[in-house]
């Protein structure tokens, strides 16, 4: 039972409610590649990719295929994949040129590219460095250098907080099977005590209404997802998305929420 029924209220309510091909290439060496001339503002506030059901091709991109003399057999059932290794990026050596699927490679999307998913697909992709989580869309062939297992586009390596090199991630497919479950709230960034400003958005008694608030969150205002935690606070488990090192940006964030969604939410200040 939440200590804020309006919120609670909304929570349930809207959970009731409820190609052509290229043959891929290698992943560009470090400093063959680069950001645009020109970058959009505010891409930290691009909205993780939405998981949805899409078919499986057999064949086609994700038919066998050889790569510097290394052959690739591409997942082409729905299942698990999780792995651990580099993450890379490309950018505007490849934008507006074809992905391994057929579609067209938009730096300033949340795409990346994988040697063995089916295309398409969903990962999950974690920097354990800085406890950065995003979703991105998988829809290209690479990266083909030793130690690397994702190729991440622009913008999803600059909301990881890759842009600087290769870095360890964590990434983790979602299947079709998890998606029509609904799909599981991203992991808490490991906040703990981390100082700065958060907005608090709920207190429950019961866990699992903190949990329907964080689902509800990540469909309805994906930009802010990645930033939500629960955090336990016996006997309430509080919902608090964060921290900003400035006032002003935790209440911006706080007047964008509002105009999304029917949601109080207060600014604090955690030292």
């Amino acid at each position: 039972m939440s200590t804020r029924l309006p919120l609670a209220t909304l929570v349930v309510v809207l959970l009731l409610s409820a190609c052509a091909s290229r043959s891929p290439a290698p992943s560009p060496a470090p400093g063959s590649d680069g950001p645009a001339t020109q970058t959009p503002a505010d891409l930290d506030r691009v909205p993780d990719a939405v998981p949805r059901v899409e078919t499986l091709r057999v064949g086609g991109p994700n038919k066998p295929y050889e790569v510097l003399g290394v052959r690739y057999e591409p997942m082409t059932a729905d299942a698990p994949l999780r792995e651990r290794g580099g993450a890379s990026w490309y950018g505007r050596k490849f934008h507006g040129k074809p992905t391994s699927n057929g579609e067209t490679y938009d730096m300033f999307a949340m795409t990346a590219a994988h040697k063995t998913m089916p295309l398409p697909s969903y990962a999950r992709v974690r920097n354990p460095a800085n406890g950065r989580e995003i979703i991105v869309r998988v829809n290209d062939r690479g990266p083909f250098h030793p130690g690397r297992v994702i190729d991440l586009s622009y913008t999803a390596a600059l909301k990881l907080g890759v842009l600087n090199g290769v870095t360890p991630v964590e990434v983790e497919r979602i299947t079709h099977a998890e998606i029509r479950a609904g799909l599981p709230a991203p992991a808490p960034p490991p906040a703990g005590a981390a100082p700065g400003f958060w907005l608090q958005l709920g207190a429950f008694r019961e866990r699992d209404g903190a949990l329907q608030l964080q689902r509800l969150l990540q469909r309805e205002a994906p930009w802010l997802a990645p930033l939500v935690a629960l955090l336990d606070d016996a006997p309430l488990t509080r919902v608090q998305a964060g921290p900003w090192a400035e006032r002003r940006e935790a209440e911006a964030m706080a007047a964008r929420l509002t105009q999304a969604l029917p949601v109080e939410a207060l600014v604090i200040r955690r030292p």
